[in-house]
């Protein structure tokens, strides 16, 4: 495969020679990186207060973490926290198109990290990048869409047996590892830091509903208000973004197949139909299910001139891209930054950004540090807990809830750094909350 990237290497510290070679875009860049990274630090105290913790502690001493996230500043704040406990990170980038190559370049030049990422690197090179983490051996992994797992075990079985565990950060990822699970496949525990209470409130909801808007508005500079979104998926994800759309101003409609949620977003005061219909009167769609073809060709021929289609889901098949590429009689690439004009027979405009990939990755910065402090302090505990077991694999092969402590002590450290303090329980109180004796 032809290359066009430079090489740096970096340092393995348990023999102090040349380790493993990262590929980065351009080395020089980290002198802009690092500024970034200070940036998000400011953010992010809970991962401050977990780095001192951790550096005292060393949990992750001799362990080498593989992992595949999304190379961003506020993820290079997290492998500096697993660093001070002790931990060698080898990083791939989870996507191609969110991949910040200033800071690959500032996290490719510190200590017991090397960096296998370069924004907007093809599927061949993209998948070199896997095997080149799975290169070091790893102990531990980290994984964001199930990609590192999966390939471990269908290309580099091999290793399975020296990994003690992993935790994976989407819901997505998720679904694939307990199907993996099911059908007896997955050979070590993995923890799914996505389902974290937390998580799922403060990334989610909060975090991914704002970035989403964050995003569309950078690629299109579009006005929100008074348009009609159509927001596919009423889960934590798309209940964020269609609260956020409708504080801007925008008439929101949802889609669903499940009924409860769909229920939800009723008593929440939102339109509920099918996409078919949906289609017909949406100016902004907006795919957050985790599913594929939400909207496709059927959907695409329905729509009005001018419509905008975004996607907030992990991997870029909710959209049937290549169904709008076959309808289209011209496509007009990059009118602005991260927006593809499909023009199709009969005159109509369609606008795709960010390729039908993650759109507040591609098209912004992805979730704002104060965001992923919160999430991250979860994947970081998770990984102590796993790394601290003295034998992992007695949690079996499966995937793991997170645990209650973890999420409390997430929830108290946010607390603690935004200088609030909560009532405690009195002894008569617990007594009563315990007892099944004591009644009115």
């Amino acid at each position: 495969m032809a290359r066009t990237s430079r090489i740096i290497t970096g340092t393995d510290p348990r023999d102090g020679q040349t380790g493993a070679a990262s590929d980065v875009a351009d080395p020089g860049l980290a002198l802009v990186g690092q500024p970034r990274i200070a940036w998000a630090e400011r953010s992010m105290p809970v991962l401050a207060m977990l780095a001192t913790a951790f550096a005292g502690q060393r949990p992750f001493a001799d362990l080498t973490i593989g992992a595949c996230l999304h190379v961003t500043a506020e993820t290079a704040v997290l492998v500096r926290v697993l660093t001070a406990g002790g931990a060698r990170v080898h990083l791939a980038a989870s996507n191609p198109l969110s991949t910040q190559d200033d800071i690959a370049a500032a996290l490719a030049a510190e200590p017991a990290v090397t960096v296998q990422a370069r924004s907007g690197v093809d599927r061949g090179g993209y998948y070199e990048h896997i095997h080149r983490v799975l290169d070091s051996r790893p102990d531990l992994l980290m994984d964001d869409g199930g990609d590192l797992v999966n390939t471990l075990h269908e290309e580099r079985a091999e290793l399975l047996a020296g990994v003690r565990g992993g935790c994976e950060a989407t819901s997505t990822g998720a679904a694939r590892l307990r199907r993996m699970a099911a059908a007896g496949s997955l050979a070590f525990p993995v923890m799914a830091a996505d389902a974290s209470a937390t998580r799922r409130m403060i990334d989610h909801q909060y975090g991914t509903g704002q970035a989403v808007l964050d995003g569309i508005m950078r690629a299109t500079n579009t006005l929100v208000a008074g348009k009609t979104v159509v927001v596919a998926g009423f889960g934590p994800c798309g209940s964020g973004i269609a609260e956020r759309a409708r504080g801007l101003g925008a008439q929101v409609v949802v889609t669903e197949v499940d009924p409860v949620r769909a229920l939800g977003a009723i008593m929440q005061g939102y339109r509920v139909m099918p996409m078919a219909e949906a289609a017909e009167v949406g100016e902004l769609f907006v795919t957050a299910t985790g599913s594929r073809e939400v909207i496709s060709a059927a959907e695409v021929e329905r729509m009005r001139d001018g419509a905008i289609l975004a996607n907030a889901g992990h991997f870029d098949v909710e959209i049937d891209v290549q169904a709008l590429a076959g309808l289209a009689s011209q496509v007009n690439l990059r009118i602005r930054p991260h927006a593809d004009e499909y023009v199709l027979a009969d005159g109509r405009r369609l606008v795709l950004l960010a390729e039908g990939r993650v759109v507040n990755l591609v098209a912004a910065e992805g979730n704002p540090a104060a965001v992923m402090d919160t999430s991250f302090a979860v994947q970081a505990l998770a990984l102590e807990w796993l790394a601290g077991r003295d034998d992992p694999r007695e949690a079996a092969a499966r995937v793991l809830d997170v645990p209650p402590a973890i999420d409390a002590r997430v929830a108290s450290l946010t607390l603690t750094s935004l200088g609030t303090r909560i009532d405690t329980l009195t002894g008569a109180q617990l007594a009563y909350l315990e007892s099944w004796q004591q009644g009115s």
